[in-house]
């Protein structure tokens, strides 16, 4: 399989809007009310607050296409732009999604060491991600991919509120 990695430029907007819809849909619409989920979309996704983090330089997001296909994508953040810890020694995994049909495939796993070298080359000393409590197939895939949980933070989707875990990895330097 050929895969292609790049990062996301302000043309990518509205595919990056449907493709975060569609992967945060199918992941999380059944364990959650349909009112909560549209909240949820609306606010994370809309066009100004995409455009917003596209513009923003602590903030990143890749694409990641498997045989010219877009299969999924990878959203980092820098210090000020992360959504908890804000440590300048550190690399946030925001956002890790994959189109289901692209699942079980290593395509993660490839977008986790994109993730890493990443916070390698930017002499990061760790980097670190919030999962849902109850995202039990995600938990077991970043502990196999040596994170481990140092905390929780609340996670808000639409009027309810949730817990992630915050997971850890560190990194040699």
């Amino acid at each position: 399989m050929k895969l292609v990695f790049r990062e996301c430029v302000m043309d990518d907007l509205f595919t990056l809007r449907e493709l975060s819809c569609k992967t945060f849909g199918d992941t999380f619409g059944h364990m959650n009310t349909p009112s909560n989920m549209k909240a949820y979309l609306e606010r994370a996704y809309n066009i100004d607050k995409l455009c917003g983090e596209l513009s923003n330089s602590n903030s990143a997001f890749y694409f990641l296409y498997a045989d010219e296909k877009l299969a999924g994508y990878l959203k980092l953040n820098e210090y000020k732009a992360q959504t908890d810890i804000f440590d300048p020694q550190s690399l946030e995994i925001e956002r890790i999604y994959l189109l289901k049909k692209f699942q079980g495939k290593g395509l993660g796993s490839f977008l986790i060491k994109k993730a890493i070298d990443i916070a390698n080359m930017r002499k990061k000393s760790y980097v670190w991600l919030g999962v849902w409590e109850r995202n039990h197939k995600a938990i077991s895939f970043y502990k196999k991919h040596g994170f481990y949980v140092i905390g929780t933070h609340p996670f808000i989707m639409g009027e309810e509120e949730q817990t992630d875990f915050i997971m850890r990895k560190d990194l040699m330097l």
